[in-house]
């Protein structure tokens, strides 16, 4: 018998943690915070060459101050094999499963960058993707291949830029969880200048331009 043992974390699951800000959501800076910890955590998974497949705020815990992420349950992770043909099905969550594995054509480590797509949405809304569409509507091929979730007017461009692109539906498109990591970076180093310098994103120094040109000013 093979067991894992994790440190335990009493705060619960990033899931239960965002249900309970459902009215009130989070501030922009945790949800960048809560979205980098998670994104690094998967650079790391895949910088491993392993690949979780069930990427969902169920599957990642909070410490008791709600300030330290971890992603759980690797029931179903899998090493990357080189040739890309041998891993196909369908694995995973539906809502948060990409498109390719939701089709079982083959796929690599793009599928879990699709899934963090997601997660970043709902750590966003505080809310359940696809919650609007009933159980046969979600899982319909012509549905799941094409419909995201609504991004809200007043989500700083930037920050849906990283969504939209972790959820193409072409998996090539989509860029490596690395490069996600260094966007939300740059989006942290942007909201720590504003901080110090206790200015407006618009405002800001014209070194910020090609990323504040992303944001909503409203959302600092």
């Amino acid at each position: 018998v093979c067991c894992v043992v994790a440190r335990y974390h009493s705060a619960g699951t990033l899931k239960s943690y965002l249900e309970k800000h459902r009215r009130k959501k989070l501030r922009l800076r945790k949800v960048v915070k809560l979205s980098l910890q998670l994104g690094r955590g998967l650079a790391y998974l895949h910088s491993r060459k392993l690949i979780h497949r069930d990427i969902k705020p169920e599957n990642v815990v909070l410490d008791a101050d709600n300030k330290e992420l971890k992603i759980i349950d690797f029931g179903v992770a899998r090493a990357e094999p080189k040739n890309t043909g041998e891993m196909g099905g369908q694995i995973g969550t539906i809502g948060y499963m990409a498109p390719e594995v939701f089709a079982s054509k083959p796929y690599d480590s793009k599928c879990d960058v699709y899934s963090f797509g997601i997660c970043l949405w709902e750590i966003y809304c505080c809310e359940a993707p696809f919650a609007h569409l009933g159980f046969s509507h979600q899982t319909s091929p012509v549905v799941y291949k094409s419909v995201r979730p609504e991004i809200p007017g007043n989500c700083p461009e930037a920050l849906a830029a990283i969504m939209k692109q972790c959820w193409e539906e072409e998996p090539a498109k989509r860029p490596a969880m690395e490069d996600v990591v260094s966007m939300l970076e740059a989006i942290v180093d942007l909201l720590n200048l504003a901080k110090t310098e206790n200015s407006p994103l618009s405002f800001l120094p014209a070194r910020c331009s090609c990323l504040r040109s992303h944001f909503n000013c409203n959302n600092t």
